[in-house]
C-alpha cells in the first residue's frame, strides 16, 4: 500500500469509495467530486491537495483532501477523509491521517482543522478524531439543519 497524488483514475473509484461508505449524502459526493475535478483541472490552484491511499495493484483503498485556511498562517482544513468499507479498520484512514499531518508539519503547518456532523452516522468520524488527537473546539447547533450540529476538531501539529 502507498500514498500518493489523485490521479486522474482515482476519480470513479474514489465516488464508488464514498457512496460504498452509507455515510455521505448525494450532496457532499457532489461536493467532493467538485473539488477532485477541480484539483484535476486546474494544475495552478493552490486550495486543495489530494492524495489517494493505493494497494499494489494500485486500486483506491481510500483519500484525503486538505488545504490552507484562507488569512491563516500553518492553518490547514481536512476537508475528507475516506476509507473503502473492505478495509475498514485496518489502519488506512489512520495512515492517511499520519500522512497528511507529516505532509503539512514539513510545509509549516501547525493546526488541522476537521469539521464534522453530529447525526449518529458521524459517530465513528467522531471518534476517529477523538482517538487521533484532536480535541473538540466547538459545536454550532442545528448548523447543517435543526438537529444537526457542526462539530470542529482540531489538532496542533
Amino acid at each position: 500500500m502507498s500514498i500518493r497524488s489523485l490521479q486522474r483514475e482515482d476519480q470513479e473509484p474514489i465516488e464508488n469509495l464514498l457512496r460504498a461508505t452509507d455515510v455521505f449524502s448525494e450532496e457532499e459526493i457532489d461536493v467532493a467530486i467538485e473539488l477532485i475535478q477541480i484539483y484535476l483541472e486546474d494544475e495552478h490552484q493552490k486550495d486543495y491537495e489530494i492524495f489517494s491511499y493505493v494497494d499494489s495493484e494500485q486500486r483506491v483503498a481510500g483519500y484525503v483532501c486538505i488545504g490552507p485556511t484562507p488569512s491563516t498562517q500553518g492553518t490547514y482544513d481536512l476537508y475528507w477523509i475516506a476509507v473503502s468499507p473492505a478495509v475498514h479498520g485496518t489502519g488506512v484512514g489512520s495512515e492517511l491521517l499520519q500522512f497528511v499531518e507529516g505532509h503539512l508539519r514539513a510545509q509549516g503547518g501547525r493546526l488541522l482543522i476537521a469539521e464534522t456532523s453530529s447525526t449518529p452516522k458521524y459517530e465513528k468520524t467522531c471518534m476517529f478524531y477523538e482517538r487521533k488527537g484532536f480535541e473538540r473546539r466547538a459545536c454550532i447547533k442545528d448548523y447543517y439543519k435543526p438537529g444537526d450540529d457542526l462539530i470542529i476538531y482540531g489538532k496542533y501539529l
